[in-house]
């Protein structure tokens, strides 16, 4: 339910997790319904269809850019997805535009999970592309407690070996290509 009651604010009502949730939101001057800006959608995706409640979906969040839900298979409950609702297929794609909100929106379901869990902190990921099981650019936030079973990254580290550091980090610091 969304109440618009002043002019540049609208608040609106959710029952995340059990919990009445006032959630107050500034207005944002971007155009941010996917139909006015000629957004993409893809027929097939799944995330679209959630998106556009075509596929039910246990809602946490939902705005004029995004839309956040339970991850039907979590790496513990409260793991949570957050999608923006136009089709942006990796973080690459994302408009400028879109970033500072769909990161701040980000920002508040990692408070949001972590509050609502119990738990000591959250991890906060994206796969681009490899590792990505639907491809449609989503955020993974999971609450995280000590000793809950996930050590780091799920992936070996190692250290540097001789000159790759530097060249690593030449390779980072230069100058983006023009496109």
């Amino acid at each position: 339910m969304v109440a618009r009651i002043f002019p540049r604010w609208e608040f609106s009502i959710r029952k995340p997790l059990g919990k009445i949730n006032l959630r107050y939101m500034k207005r944002s001057r971007l155009v941010t319904d996917p139909q006015e800006q000629n957004a993409p959608v893809d027929e097939s995706c799944p995330f679209c269809k959630i998106a556009a409640h075509e596929i039910e979906a246990k809602i946490i969040l939902e705005d004029q850019i995004s839309v956040a839900f339970l991850d039907v298979r979590p790496l513990f409950p409260g793991h949570v997805l957050l999608i923006p609702k136009a089709h942006y297929s990796t973080l690459l794609d994302l408009p400028a535009d879109l970033v500072g909100p769909f990161f701040i929106n980000a920002q508040k379901l990692a408070r949001k999970v972590q509050d609502a869990m119990k738990a000591e902190g959250s991890f906060v990921a994206i796969n681009n592309v490899v590792s990505q099981s639907v491809p449609h650019l989503h955020v993974h936030i999971v609450p995280r407690k000590r000793k809950d079973g996930l050590r780091g990254f799920f992936w070996p580290r190692r250290q540097y070996q001789g000159e790759e550091m530097v060249a690593t980090h030449e390779a980072l610091s230069a100058p983006p290509k023009p496109e």
